[in-house]
């Protein structure tokens, strides 16, 4: 087969290695997460002192954990497909169907929850929003930022996939 044009690989590899760093970094927050849980479970049953904050951070750095791992996990093709038919087309089938369902599905759904997203992060910042049924009251705007900032990272990605989409439709095979 012929060798790929060097911008098309150029471009994919910046895009490919924006969402592995993003994933790589992600992954970190799961040791904040389950220190406090332990924390959470050690002071409530070894010392019978309940905390009024692991509940909250934990839920929140889960929702932030599985919002911005969504980028990272459509680069290792981790996001469920219905593989049926799929896996005995062509590669250039495959490649023809996922690039129209790029362009037709993803991009206009994604960049459309950018756009509300991030408006729901500014006005939480705006008024420096708080959850006000937790006796701890944290600030949700960092954690509300998650959305848009995912988002962005997915409609990376996803241009990537789109490349990779379009060459497999053209060549018949996949980079």
């Amino acid at each position: 087969m012929a060798t790929p044009p060097p911008t098309l690989l150029k471009a994919i590899r910046i895009l490919d290695g924006v969402s592995l760093w993003s994933g790589k970094i992600v992954g970190w927050l799961i040791l904040p997460m389950v220190l406090s849980l332990v924390y959470e479970v050690g002071a409530r049953y070894l010392f019978n002192a309940p905390t009024v904050w692991a509940y909250d951070m934990t839920f929140m750095l889960y929702g932030s954990f599985f919002m911005l791992g969504a980028a990272y996990t459509l680069y290792r093709k981790g996001h469920i497909r219905t593989d049926f038919f799929y896996m005995n087309w062509s590669v250039r089938r495959q490649g023809l169907v996922d690039a129209v369902c790029y362009v037709l599905f993803f991009f206009p759904g994604l960049t459309a929850f950018l756009v509300v997203s991030w408006d729901f992060f500014w006005v939480s910042f705006e008024r420096g929003e708080r959850i006000v049924t937790s006796p701890w009251m944290p600030i949700v705007y960092p954690f509300k930022a998650t959305m848009p900032l995912a988002t962005l990272l997915l409609l990376l990605q996803g241009f990537s996939e789109l490349l990779k989409s379009v060459y497999a439709a053209l060549r018949g095979e996949w980079l």
